[in-house]
């Protein structure tokens, strides 16, 4: 039978549960994709649910159960800043302290109950540091023997930065950044000023920076008053931020409004403004100095291991751009990123830590990718699955039993400027979606992006989109010489695809340059030329390689567009019910889930098309 062990991240949010077997990933999700709750925080009980069924075991057959984080320490973070900081933050220590006296105290006590009510008895608990969580969910399923961890986020219970050295089975702590000082939460706090929502709006500010103006005074006189005025960021990465000009140590609020308009000359933004220049160059700025950090960091980290392969986790390690750059730098031989890298992959980390570090076993590499079978660990779509909601909503559709026929349909419908939801096998673990919870369109053409955002998403129009390209023709379309499975690179489009920009380019407003038609695939090309692409491997992903495959031999372009199933606010769909009725809220043209095809004017009359708005509420 061998060894079960359960990992959970809770409480915070990204809630999630994983389950490993002799320290094989079996299974892994997000308690979002069953509560349609986004970013749900609460005890993942469905998910925990899921992941025992997925292995086909009971609750008395787990060994341990493993915490992603020391909820004591983190508590006794919480009092020794408001002592520090006293007597300021006194409403937030009223706000705060009851909660965490009521709930987050007797927090082991909560997990038992539970746990029992999931059929446990008294089960092993263990509580590995966030951080270490973070190091083990990069580490372990890497492909390699032995690299440098950096682990970046906002906090965990007092780290905010940590550099280890992975080999073999260990993971050995060397050096760590702590709380208030936090690139992480440095980001969040001009994600806020700009406008948009905390631990949700970060990748907005990422896809808002590339409209930034960079030979601009303003850009560079904002860059230069965060290096002089609000953080002190030293040679080797770590961090001193001036904690004048910031409130989430003891305050309800990211940053002292007040201070910052004087600084910058602007006030924050409010959720429903315009975005003006001065917030997208603010972006830019922002951006500019997190990718110098993170590279900075990640020099630290060589020089501090010695290694030449180096892995990532931490919610910073979601930053694709930053990513990008740092692979292009050369620094390391090689680059791994935890797919899941926020705090939702804390559960396969936390698993881990058991299965290696509590009980001690050796790690086995099988010559494969990774140990994350691409991602792919949440539920299957099934034909049981698929059937009840045919019936349920007495669906009209095309079934094709050759999968082959379904794909050369799906690729002259895309070839002819429709968008395609597509649903097939197991739900994608981690924030992107890889090509089996997805919505697709065809990357050549000019008014993707504009239908995409407006018309399926609802989102604004600025947010990029990103490619999906078969792996043996990366380099045909993009500047990178290795893989990238998992949408955690953004790296230059090939400059033969490009067209010339005009001369006053970054002078135009947001939308006429959105609107430019940049390259021959402008649906996924930035503003900047880039793009955050996800390569597509054969054995990986057959159904999704096979599409691709099928419109290349149809267009001879080997790439599409690739975003998650889901509006604007909900979580990426998990089943066919789910799928069916973001399809129908949707001006999706096409559905398609398993070997069915649905095609959007066929079906019956939706009159709940805006309730997604009630429903979901908007990040």
């Amino acid at each position: 039978m061998g060894t079960y062990i359960l990992g959970i991240s809770a409480y915070y949010h990204d809630s999630a549960a994983a389950i490993i077997h002799n320290g094989e990933i079996i299974a892994a999700a997000h308690e979002e994709r069953f509560t349609r709750k986004k970013h749900d925080p609460g005890f993942p009980s469905k998910a925990c649910q899921y992941v025992m069924d997925e292995a086909n075991i009971v609750a008395e057959q787990i060994e341990a159960v493993v915490f992603y984080d020391k909820p004591f320490v983190k508590f006794e973070r919480l009092l020794e800043t408001y002592h520090a900081f006293a007597p300021k933050g006194l409403s937030s220590f009223a706000t705060a302290i009851p909660v965490w006296i009521k709930e987050k105290l007797f927090l082991k006590q909560n997990i038992r109950k539970e746990l029992k009510e999931l059929g446990f008895k008294k089960p092993q608990l263990l509580f590995p540091e966030h951080h270490l969580s973070h190091a083990a969910s990069a580490f372990y399923p890497s492909p390699f023997d032995e690299a440098a961890i950096l682990t970046v986020d906002g906090v965990g219970e007092w780290a905010t930065t940590t550099i280890c050295h992975g080999k073999g089975k260990d993971i050995t702590i060397i050096k760590e950044l702590h709380f208030p000082h936090s690139l992480g939460l440095l980001y969040s706090a001009f994600t806020y000023y700009t406008g948009f929502v905390v631990n949700s709006g970060e990748y907005k500010l990422m896809g808002l920076a590339p409209y930034g103006n960079p030979d601009s005074d303003e850009t560079r006189r904002i860059k230069k008053l965060i290096l002089d005025e609000l953080v002190d960021l030293r040679p080797d990465g770590s961090l001193i931020l001036n904690m004048k000009y910031f409130s989430y140590a003891t305050g309800l609020k990211m940053v002292n409004e007040k201070r910052w308009e004087k600084l910058f000359g602007f006030k924050a933004r409010k959720p429903s403004e315009t975005l003006t220049q001065s917030y997208m160059n603010m972006a830019l700025a922002i951006q500019q100095v997190t990718e110098e950090a993170v590279i900075a960091m990640a020099e630290s980290a060589k020089s501090l291991t010695g290694a030449t392969k180096l892995v990532m986790a931490g919610g910073v390690a979601l930053n694709s751009v930053a990513n990008g750059k740092l692979l292009q730098s050369g620094l390391f031989e090689d680059i791994w990123i935890q797919p899941a890298a926020g705090d939702a992959g804390g559960a396969v980390g936390a698993a881990l830590c058991g299965w290696h570090l509590w009980k001690g076993h050796n790690r086995v590499l099988n010559g494969a990718p990774d140990g994350m079978k691409g991602a792919y660990l949440g539920p299957d779509i099934t034909d049981k699955d698929i059937q009840k909601a045919l019936v349920k909503y007495e669906a009209v559709y095309s079934h094709y039993s050759d999968f082959k026929d379904l794909c050369k349909i799906v690729a002259e419908k895309l070839d002819e400027g429709n968008v395609v939801g597509w649903v097939q096998g197991r739900m994608e673990y981690g924030p992107r979606a890889l090509g089996n919870r997805s919505i697709l369109g065809d990357a050549r053409n000019p008014e993707m992006q504009k239908k995409m955002n407006l018309k399926i998403k609802y989102r604004e129009g600025f947010r990029p989109f990103a490619p999906s390209v078969l792996e043996e023709d990366i380099q045909n379309y993009f500047d990178i010489k290795v893989p990238s499975p998992y949408m955690l690179m953004v790296v230059p489009v090939q400059p033969e695809r490009l067209n010339t920009l005009p001369e006053d380019y970054n002078e135009q407003e947001l939308m006429q340059r959105l609107y430019f038609q940049r390259s021959d695939i402008p649906a996924v090309t930035h503003v900047d030329y880039s793009a955050r692409l996800q390569s597509v491997n054969k054995d990986t992903n057959s159904r999704y390689w096979e599409l691709i495959n099928t419109f290349k031999e149809l267009t001879d372009y080997g790439v599409i567009v690739n975003t998650s199933f889901n509006v604007r606010g909900e979580p990426i769909v998990c089943d066919a019910d789910d799928a069916y009725r973001c399809f129908m809220r949707t001006e999706m043209d096409y559905l398609v889930i398993g070997n069915y095809l649905f095609e959007k004017t066929k079906q019956k009359e939706w009159d709940q098309k805006d309730k997604w708005q009630e429903e979901f509420k908007l990040d």
